[in-house]
C-alpha cells in the first residue's frame, strides 16, 4: 500500500477543515458541542489503544481493563507517558519499540511508514512513527495556524529549521507546501546553510515570510545587516512565525523592519498543538484535534486555568500507526481565563514557558532557564538576547549563572540584571556579562535546531 492509497483525504478534510472552512465550523460553536467530537473520536482511539502493546502494559499496570474507559471524561482514569517510557520500550523492543499497531494490519494492508527522530535535545534521539493519516492531520493542523496568521500562497517563506532525520524542517516543508501553497526555501540551521549564504538567498527570492527558532531569526537580521541589507526593504519580510524562546515578538518584528510575529508551540510526536491567530492575544489550543490537560508537575494533579502545569496532550487523530493518548510533554504553559476572542469553542494557552524536565530548584524556588532569557532581553537593550544558564550542584544547595552577552560589560549592568531577576524569580542568581558571540561554543546556536540554554555541573567533590 502506497502512501496515497492509505490516506483518506475526504475524511481528513470533513473532519478538520482549514483556511475559512474553519472558521465556518467553529466560529460559534458551542463547548457542549466540541465535547461531543472530541468524545467520539476520543472512543475511536482508545480503540486503536487496546490493540498497542505499550498500552496493554501500561494501561494494565495500572490496573486499567478494556471496558473501565467509556467517555473522555474518564481520561484521567488512565496513566500518563512521557518520552522515557517510550526509550524504555525501544530498549526492550528495538528499533522502533513496541508502542506501534503494525503487527494488527494484515501485511498488503499495513500503511507506509513516516519515519523522523527528535533532535535529542534532552537526550538520545526518539523514534518519530507517523502513518499517512496522522502525517498529513498534523501537517494540516499547522497549514491552518499559519493561515490564520496571514500567511498566503502567494507568500515566499524561508524556513531554518533543522534538516536529517529530525522532523522539523520535513514537517514544516510538509505543512506549507501541502496546505498553504506558497513557495518554499529549506535553508535549514546555520550548518546546512551558511547564515551568509541564507541572507542572499533571502534577497535573492523576495522573502516574505520566515518560520523557524526565534534565536535564529534574529541573528540572521544580524548577519543581513552585518552584509549590507536592510531587512523590510531588501529582504521585504512581512511576517515570522515560529518559536520565540527568549525573543519577545516586538523585538524580533522590529529587527526585521517591523515584520507581525507569530508564535505557535507542538512537540515531534503530536505535531502542532497550539498557535496564535491574527488576534495575537494567545495560543488558540486546536481542540478538535488535540484534547490538552495541564498537570502540576510536581503532584500530577489537574491545575486551574492561570496555574503553571505540565502540558499533556491526547492526539484525537493517531488511529493508523502510533496512538499518542496522555503523553506527558513535560513543557510548562498556562491556559488562559476567559472567552475566545475569535468566538471559537478552543481554549487559549500562554505558550511555551519552560519544560519541567529542565527545572531548577534554587532555595526552593522553581526557575525555567527558558524564561530567563525573556525577562532580561525585555528589560535591557544591552543584550542581544544569547545566554545561558550554569548550576553547579553543591551538598546542601545549587547555584545558577547567567552567562549574557552584552554589548556593555559594566558591573552596573550586570547588577541591575541581578536586581532584576531577583524581583521578578524571587531569588539571587548571578549575572556575568560578556561579549557578543562568546556564548555560541556553549549553546550551539549555528548547528543546533534548539539552542543550548542549560548546562549543569557538580562542584568539585561532590558526585555528578
Amino acid at each position: 500500500m502506497d502512501y496515497f492509497a492509505a490516506l483518506d483525504l475526504k475524511l481528513l478534510r470533513e473532519r478538520y477543515p482549514v483556511g475559512q472552512a474553519f472558521m465556518d465550523r467553529y466560529v460559534g460553536m458551542s463547548k457542549d458541542e466540541l465535547f461531543a467530537i472530541q468524545n467520539e473520536r476520543f472512543l475511536e482511539l482508545m480503540g486503536a489503544g487496546w490493540k498497542v502493546p505499550f498500552y496493554q502494559r501500561h494501561w494494565g499496570a495500572a490496573g486499567i481493563e478494556p471496558g473501565d474507559i467509556k467517555s473522555l471524561e474518564d481520561i484521567t482514569r488512565l496513566p500518563t507517558y512521557s518520552k522515557d517510557d517510550l526509550m524504555a520500550s525501544v530498549e526492550k523492543y528495538p528499533p522502533l519499540g513496541d508502542f506501534n499497531l503494525f503487527d494488527t494490519y494484515p501485511e498488503d494492508q499495513r500503511p507506509p511508514l513516516v519515519f523522523q527522530t527528535t533532535s535529542g535535545t534532552t537526550g538520545r534521539p526518539q523514534p518519530l512513527l507517523y502513518g499517512p493519516m496522522t502525517r498529513e492531520v498534523q501537517n494540516l493542523l499547522l497549514g491552518r495556524l499559519y493561515q490564520m496568521q496571514g500567511l498566503t500562497n502567494r507568500d515566499v517563506v524561508h524556513s531554518v529549521y533543522g534538516h536529517g532525520t529530525v522532523n522539523g524542517g520535513h514537517y514544516i516543508r510538509e505543512a506549507v507546501s501541502h496546505w498553504v501553497g506558497a513557495q518554499f526555501l529549506s535553508a535549514g540551521t546555520g550548518i546546512e546553510t551558511r547564515s551568509a549564504k541564507q541572507v542572499e538567498l533571502m534577497r535573492d527570492f523576495g522573502v516574505t515570510a520566515i518560520v523557524g527558532f526565534g534565536d535564529y531569526i534574529r541573528k540572521l537580521a544580524i548577519v543581513a545587516k552585518e552584509a549590507g541589507f536592510e531587512p523590510g526593504r531588501d529582504i521585504p519580510v512581512r511576517m515570522i512565525s515560529g518559536h520565540l524562546g527568549s525573543e519577545t515578538a516586538e523585538g524580533l518584528g522590529a529587527l526585521w523592519g517591523g515584520a507581525q510575529v507569530f508564535d505557535w508551540y507542538g512537540v515531534g510526536d503530536t505535531g502542532a498543538i497550539t498557535g496564535q491567530g491574527a488576534d495575537r492575544t494567545g495560543q488558540h489550543i486546536m481542540e478538535d484535534a488535540q484534547y490538552v490537560e495541564l498537570l502540576d508537575v510536581d503532584t500530577h494533579e489537574p491545575v486551574a486555568d492561570g496555574e503553571l502545569g505540565d502540558l499533556v496532550c491526547t492526539c484525537l487523530y493517531t488511529t493508523d500507526v502510533f496512538p499518542i493518548i496522555r503523553f506527558n510533554t513535560h513543557d510548562v504553559t498556562r491556559v488562559k481565563s476567559g472567552d475566545n476572542p475569535l468566538n471559537l469553542p478552543f481554549r487559549q494557552t500562554e505558550g511555551f514557558l519552560g519544560r519541567s524536565d529542565n527545572m531548577v530548584k534554587l532555595r526552593g524556588i522553581n526557575i525555567y532557564p527558558q524564561g530567563i532569557g525573556a525577562v532580561l532581553s525585555a528589560g535591557f537593550a544591552e543584550t542581544n538576547g544569547e545566554y545561558f544558564c550554569e548550576v553547579v550542584t553543591h551538598p546542601d544547595r545549587a547555584e545558577m549563572t547567567v552567562h549574557v552577552e552584552a554589548t556593555n560589560g559594566s558591573t552596573e549592568l550586570s547588577s541591575a540584571m541581578e536586581d532584576l531577576l531577583r524581583s521578578r524569580l524571587g531569588v539571587q542568581i548571578e549575572v556575568k556579562l560578556c561579549a557578543p558571540g562568546a556564548t555560541a561554543e556553549v549553546t550551539q546556536l549555528e548547528k543546533r535546531q534548539k539552542p543550548i540554554r542549560l548546562v549543569k555541573r557538580a562542584a568539585e567533590g561532590v558526585d555528578a
